[in-house]
């Protein structure tokens, strides 16, 4: 586990992605299941939110990325209202590391090179998928997933709803459990390209 040292480095630190990268990599060696798991949360045009776990697929220039069906609930609430929040809880490290920014949307090439990583049946299940809308039975969704594949025998053609995003940083704290719950807490806020870096108190 990160001890208080390190995580005085942090608090020296001048980019807040470098440190995210990190640990990052000490996640994906503790974590039992999916390190880059996030709870992403969206709010609709009035403001009303709603959250739910992603998997951030890269995190580079662009943000956060990740990718889902534009006419699911997330994709409308970020079609109103294009802003968001993610969350990593890294429970192995004690750990937690939040983020928030504007979130624009990737292109189209980025959505396709994604889309043909993942595995045959996924892509004909994201491609038949009316994602957040009322399913009938379990068996509904498993005809549609057969009759496309055999529509579709060779290349799935992405859905042109099914596209990337990347949530563009403008905020990032780094948390750290501590004794007796006195916790670490570093946040960085960017203005421009430069970032700004503040201990809390827990």
């Amino acid at each position: 586990m990160i001890n208080s040292i390190d995580f005085a480095e942090i608090e020296a630190a001048s980019d807040p992605l470098v440190v995210f990268e990190q640990w990052m990599r000490d996640a994906t060696r503790s974590e039992l299941n999916d390190p880059n798991a996030a709870a992403l949360a969206t709010a609709d045009q009035d403001g009303a939110p709603s959250v739910r776990m992603v998997l951030i697929k890269e995190v580079d220039e662009r943000g956060f990325c990740f990718f889902t069906n534009a006419e699911s609930r997330k994709g409308l609430q970020l079609a109103v209202n294009p802003r968001g929040a993610l969350c990593f809880h890294w429970k192995s490290l004690t750990r937690q590391v939040r983020v928030e920014g504007a979130v624009v949307e990737l292109p189209p090439a980025d959505a396709d090179a994604y889309f043909h990583t993942r595995s045959r049946v996924s892509q004909l299940g994201a491609a038949v998928s009316r994602q957040s809308r009322p399913l009938e039975s379990r068996k509904e969704l498993e005809d549609s997933v057969a009759q496309y594949g055999a529509e579709h025998p060779d290349v799935v053609p992405r859905p042109q709803w099914w596209r990337g995003y990347a949530l563009q940083p403008e905020r990032i704290e780094f948390w750290l459990a501590g004794d007796d719950r006195l916790h670490d807490r570093i946040v960085f806020t960017r203005s421009g390209t430069e970032w700004a870096r503040q201990r809390l108190f827990p």
